[in-house]
Protein backbone atom coordinates (compact mmCIF):
# COMPACT_ATOMS: atom_id res chain seq x y z
CA UNK A 1 0.00 0.00 0.00
CA UNK A 2 2.83 2.36 0.87
CA UNK A 3 4.68 1.50 -2.33
CA UNK A 4 1.60 2.23 -4.45
CA UNK A 5 1.04 5.56 -2.72
CA UNK A 6 4.68 6.49 -3.19
CA UNK A 7 4.60 5.63 -6.88
CA UNK A 8 1.41 7.65 -7.38
CA UNK A 9 2.95 10.58 -5.54
CA UNK A 10 6.08 10.45 -7.70
CA UNK A 11 4.00 10.40 -10.88
CA UNK A 12 1.95 13.36 -9.68
CA UNK A 13 5.10 15.25 -8.76
CA UNK A 14 6.58 14.50 -12.17
CA UNK A 15 3.52 15.90 -13.95
CA UNK A 16 3.54 18.97 -11.72
CA UNK A 17 7.23 19.51 -12.38
CA UNK A 18 6.74 19.17 -16.12
CA UNK A 19 3.78 21.55 -15.96
CA UNK A 20 5.92 24.22 -14.32
CA UNK A 21 8.69 23.52 -16.82
CA UNK A 22 6.32 23.98 -19.76
CA UNK A 23 4.92 27.19 -18.30
CA UNK A 24 8.37 28.66 -17.74
CA UNK A 25 9.55 27.77 -21.25
CA UNK A 26 6.46 29.37 -22.83
CA UNK A 27 6.81 32.45 -20.61
CA UNK A 28 10.38 32.84 -21.84
CA UNK A 29 9.48 32.40 -25.50
CA UNK A 30 6.30 32.16 -27.56
CA UNK A 31 3.81 32.42 -24.72
CA UNK A 32 5.25 35.83 -23.90
CA UNK A 33 5.08 36.74 -27.60
CA UNK A 34 1.38 35.78 -27.66
CA UNK A 35 0.55 38.10 -24.75
CA UNK A 36 2.40 41.00 -26.35
CA UNK A 37 0.78 40.31 -29.73
CA UNK A 38 -2.72 40.44 -28.22
CA UNK A 39 -1.89 43.74 -26.53
CA UNK A 40 -0.42 45.11 -29.76
CA UNK A 41 -3.59 44.17 -31.63
CA UNK A 42 -5.73 45.91 -29.01
CA UNK A 43 -3.55 49.00 -29.28
CA UNK A 44 -3.77 48.96 -33.09
CA UNK A 45 -7.56 48.73 -32.97
CA UNK A 46 -7.67 51.74 -30.66
CA UNK A 47 -5.48 53.89 -32.91
CA UNK A 48 -6.69 53.42 -36.51
CA UNK A 49 -8.25 50.82 -38.85
CA UNK A 50 -5.95 47.87 -39.42
CA UNK A 51 -6.01 48.47 -43.17
CA UNK A 52 -4.17 51.76 -42.61
CA UNK A 53 -1.36 50.25 -40.55
CA UNK A 54 1.71 48.13 -41.27
CA UNK A 55 3.88 45.64 -39.39
CA UNK A 56 7.54 44.90 -40.07
CA UNK A 57 8.89 41.49 -39.10
CA UNK A 58 12.63 42.08 -39.61
CA UNK A 59 14.02 45.59 -39.55
CA UNK A 60 17.38 47.31 -39.40
CA UNK A 61 18.55 47.92 -35.86
CA UNK A 62 21.19 50.58 -36.49
CA UNK A 63 22.26 53.07 -39.14
CA UNK A 64 25.86 51.91 -38.73
CA UNK A 65 26.58 48.80 -40.81
CA UNK A 66 28.75 47.02 -38.22
CA UNK A 67 26.26 47.47 -35.39
CA UNK A 68 23.29 46.57 -37.57
CA UNK A 69 25.00 43.30 -38.53
CA UNK A 70 25.90 42.59 -34.91
CA UNK A 71 22.35 43.24 -33.71
CA UNK A 72 20.83 41.08 -36.47
CA UNK A 73 23.05 38.10 -35.69
CA UNK A 74 22.75 38.45 -31.91
CA UNK A 75 18.95 38.74 -32.12
CA UNK A 76 18.81 35.40 -33.90
CA UNK A 77 21.29 33.67 -31.62
CA UNK A 78 19.67 34.83 -28.38
CA UNK A 79 16.20 33.94 -29.73
CA UNK A 80 17.43 30.36 -30.13
CA UNK A 81 18.28 30.04 -26.43
CA UNK A 82 14.80 28.65 -25.54
CA UNK A 83 15.35 25.96 -28.18
CA UNK A 84 18.66 25.05 -26.58
CA UNK A 85 16.92 25.08 -23.20
CA UNK A 86 14.21 22.56 -24.14
CA UNK A 87 16.78 20.28 -25.77
CA UNK A 88 18.87 20.48 -22.58
CA UNK A 89 15.84 19.76 -20.38
CA UNK A 90 14.90 16.65 -22.32
CA UNK A 91 18.49 15.39 -22.14
CA UNK A 92 18.45 16.19 -18.41
CA UNK A 93 15.47 13.86 -17.93
CA UNK A 94 17.20 11.03 -19.76
CA UNK A 95 15.79 11.45 -23.27
CA UNK A 96 17.31 12.16 -26.66
CA UNK A 97 15.26 14.97 -28.21
CA UNK A 98 16.95 14.71 -31.59
CA UNK A 99 15.90 11.09 -32.06
CA UNK A 100 12.58 11.40 -30.19
CA UNK A 101 11.40 14.41 -32.20
CA UNK A 102 13.05 13.60 -35.51
CA UNK A 103 15.24 16.70 -35.33
CA UNK A 104 18.12 15.11 -37.20
CA UNK A 105 19.40 14.31 -40.69
CA UNK A 106 18.60 10.60 -40.88
CA UNK A 107 16.04 11.05 -43.71
CA UNK A 108 17.12 14.15 -45.66
CA UNK A 109 15.42 13.21 -48.94
CA UNK A 110 12.00 12.44 -47.44
CA UNK A 111 12.23 15.38 -45.04
CA UNK A 112 12.92 17.84 -47.85
CA UNK A 113 10.22 16.32 -50.07
CA UNK A 114 7.62 16.47 -47.32
CA UNK A 115 8.81 19.89 -46.16
CA UNK A 116 8.65 21.33 -49.67
CA UNK A 117 5.11 20.01 -50.10
CA UNK A 118 4.04 21.67 -46.85
CA UNK A 119 5.80 24.87 -47.94
CA UNK A 120 3.78 25.01 -51.16
CA UNK A 121 0.51 24.20 -49.40
CA UNK A 122 0.97 26.72 -46.57
CA UNK A 123 2.50 29.32 -48.89
CA UNK A 124 -0.50 29.35 -51.21
CA UNK A 125 -2.85 29.40 -48.24
CA UNK A 126 -0.95 32.29 -46.68
CA UNK A 127 -1.30 34.37 -49.84
CA UNK A 128 -5.04 33.66 -49.97
CA UNK A 129 -5.52 34.59 -46.30
CA UNK A 130 -3.40 37.73 -46.67
CA UNK A 131 -5.37 38.85 -49.73
CA UNK A 132 -8.68 38.19 -47.98
CA UNK A 133 -7.54 39.92 -44.80
CA UNK A 134 -6.35 43.02 -46.63
CA UNK A 135 -9.52 43.15 -48.72
CA UNK A 136 -11.69 42.96 -45.59
CA UNK A 137 -9.56 45.45 -43.67
CA UNK A 138 -8.73 42.84 -41.01
CA UNK A 139 -4.99 42.66 -41.69
CA UNK A 140 -2.24 45.25 -41.60
CA UNK A 141 0.18 45.68 -44.49
CA UNK A 142 2.97 43.25 -43.73
CA UNK A 143 6.59 44.15 -44.48
CA UNK A 144 8.53 40.89 -43.98
CA UNK A 145 11.94 42.59 -44.07
CA UNK A 146 13.03 46.21 -44.02
CA UNK A 147 16.76 45.74 -43.70
CA UNK A 148 19.39 47.96 -45.27
CA UNK A 149 21.03 46.18 -48.19
CA UNK A 150 24.58 45.15 -47.35
CA UNK A 151 26.62 42.14 -48.45
CA UNK A 152 25.58 40.32 -45.27
CA UNK A 153 21.87 41.18 -45.42
CA UNK A 154 20.73 38.01 -47.22
CA UNK A 155 22.68 35.64 -44.93
CA UNK A 156 21.36 37.52 -41.87
CA UNK A 157 17.78 37.18 -43.13
CA UNK A 158 18.31 33.47 -43.83
CA UNK A 159 19.61 33.10 -40.26
CA UNK A 160 16.46 34.87 -39.04
CA UNK A 161 14.33 32.46 -41.09
CA UNK A 162 16.16 29.52 -39.53
CA UNK A 163 15.64 31.04 -36.08
CA UNK A 164 11.89 31.41 -36.60
CA UNK A 165 11.53 27.90 -37.96
CA UNK A 166 13.46 26.23 -35.14
CA UNK A 167 11.89 28.33 -32.38
CA UNK A 168 8.31 27.77 -33.49
CA UNK A 169 8.42 24.16 -34.65
CA UNK A 170 10.70 22.75 -31.95
CA UNK A 171 8.87 24.49 -29.10
CA UNK A 172 5.28 24.71 -30.40
CA UNK A 173 5.19 21.23 -31.94
CA UNK A 174 7.91 18.85 -30.75
CA UNK A 175 8.44 20.06 -27.18
CA UNK A 176 4.88 21.17 -26.41
CA UNK A 177 3.37 17.92 -27.73
CA UNK A 178 5.95 15.88 -25.84
CA UNK A 179 5.30 17.60 -22.52
CA UNK A 180 1.53 17.91 -22.93
CA UNK A 181 1.14 14.17 -23.51
CA UNK A 182 3.15 13.49 -20.35
CA UNK A 183 1.31 16.05 -18.25
CA UNK A 184 -2.17 15.13 -19.53
CA UNK A 185 -1.84 11.49 -20.71
CA UNK A 186 -5.61 11.08 -21.10
CA UNK A 187 -6.14 14.26 -23.11
CA UNK A 188 -7.14 13.87 -26.75
CA UNK A 189 -4.25 14.61 -29.07
CA UNK A 190 -6.60 16.85 -31.07
CA UNK A 191 -7.09 19.00 -27.98
CA UNK A 192 -3.31 19.40 -27.76
CA UNK A 193 -3.08 20.19 -31.48
CA UNK A 194 -5.87 22.78 -31.16
CA UNK A 195 -4.32 24.41 -28.08
CA UNK A 196 -0.91 24.69 -29.76
CA UNK A 197 -2.54 26.08 -32.92
CA UNK A 198 -4.47 28.71 -30.95
CA UNK A 199 -1.24 29.82 -29.28
CA UNK A 200 0.52 29.95 -32.68
CA UNK A 201 -2.27 32.11 -34.05
CA UNK A 202 -2.20 34.36 -30.96
CA UNK A 203 1.45 35.40 -31.29
CA UNK A 204 0.79 36.50 -34.89
CA UNK A 205 -2.16 38.74 -33.99
CA UNK A 206 0.03 41.85 -34.05
CA UNK A 207 -0.35 41.51 -37.84
CA UNK A 208 -4.15 41.48 -37.64
CA UNK A 209 -6.92 38.91 -37.54
CA UNK A 210 -6.07 37.36 -40.93
CA UNK A 211 -2.55 36.17 -40.01
CA UNK A 212 -3.87 35.02 -36.65
CA UNK A 213 -6.45 32.75 -38.29
CA UNK A 214 -4.00 31.70 -41.00
CA UNK A 215 -1.39 30.64 -38.48
CA UNK A 216 -4.02 28.84 -36.43
CA UNK A 217 -4.81 26.76 -39.53
CA UNK A 218 -1.09 26.27 -40.13
CA UNK A 219 -0.71 25.01 -36.57
CA UNK A 220 -3.44 22.43 -37.07
CA UNK A 221 -1.92 21.22 -40.35
CA UNK A 222 1.59 21.08 -38.90
CA UNK A 223 0.36 19.31 -35.76
CA UNK A 224 -1.41 16.67 -37.85
CA UNK A 225 1.65 16.31 -40.12
CA UNK A 226 3.93 15.80 -37.11
CA UNK A 227 1.73 13.04 -35.74
CA UNK A 228 1.42 11.43 -39.16
CA UNK A 229 5.13 11.57 -40.08
CA UNK A 230 6.64 11.44 -36.60
CA UNK A 231 9.39 13.92 -37.38
CA UNK A 232 9.66 17.67 -36.81
CA UNK A 233 12.41 18.25 -39.40
CA UNK A 234 9.98 18.56 -42.38
CA UNK A 235 8.11 21.27 -40.46
CA UNK A 236 11.35 23.12 -39.78
CA UNK A 237 12.21 22.92 -43.48
CA UNK A 238 8.76 24.13 -44.57
CA UNK A 239 8.79 27.03 -42.11
CA UNK A 240 12.33 28.00 -43.10
CA UNK A 241 11.36 28.10 -46.79
CA UNK A 242 8.25 30.18 -46.01
CA UNK A 243 10.22 32.80 -44.09
CA UNK A 244 13.20 32.78 -46.44
CA UNK A 245 10.98 33.48 -49.47
CA UNK A 246 9.03 36.13 -47.52
CA UNK A 247 12.19 37.91 -46.32
CA UNK A 248 14.04 37.82 -49.64
CA UNK A 249 11.36 37.87 -52.34
CA UNK A 250 8.00 38.99 -50.94
CA UNK A 251 7.35 41.71 -53.58
CA UNK A 252 8.31 39.27 -56.34
CA UNK A 253 5.91 36.63 -55.00
CA UNK A 254 3.01 39.08 -54.82
CA UNK A 255 3.76 40.33 -58.34
CA UNK A 256 3.85 36.74 -59.64
CA UNK A 257 0.29 36.25 -58.42
CA UNK A 258 -0.93 39.65 -59.59
CA UNK A 259 -1.19 41.01 -56.04
CA UNK A 260 1.00 44.11 -56.45
CA UNK A 261 -1.74 46.22 -54.86
CA UNK A 262 -1.00 44.58 -51.52
CA UNK A 263 2.54 45.98 -51.40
Amino acid sequence: MTTTATTSSEQQLSRGFLGWELGIVLALSLGRSAIYAVLQLAERLSVAPLSQQSATVQRSRSRAEFFDAAFQVLDSLFALVPVALVIYLVFLHGGNPFRRWGLDFRRPGRDWLYGTGLFILIGLGTLAVYFAGRSLGATVRIVPADVTEYWWSAPALLLAALRHSLLEEVIMIAYLFDRARRIWPRASIWVIIAAAAVLRGAYHLYQGFGPGLGNLAMGIIFGWAYLRYGRVMPLVIAHFLLDAVAFLAFPLVLSSFGLESLL
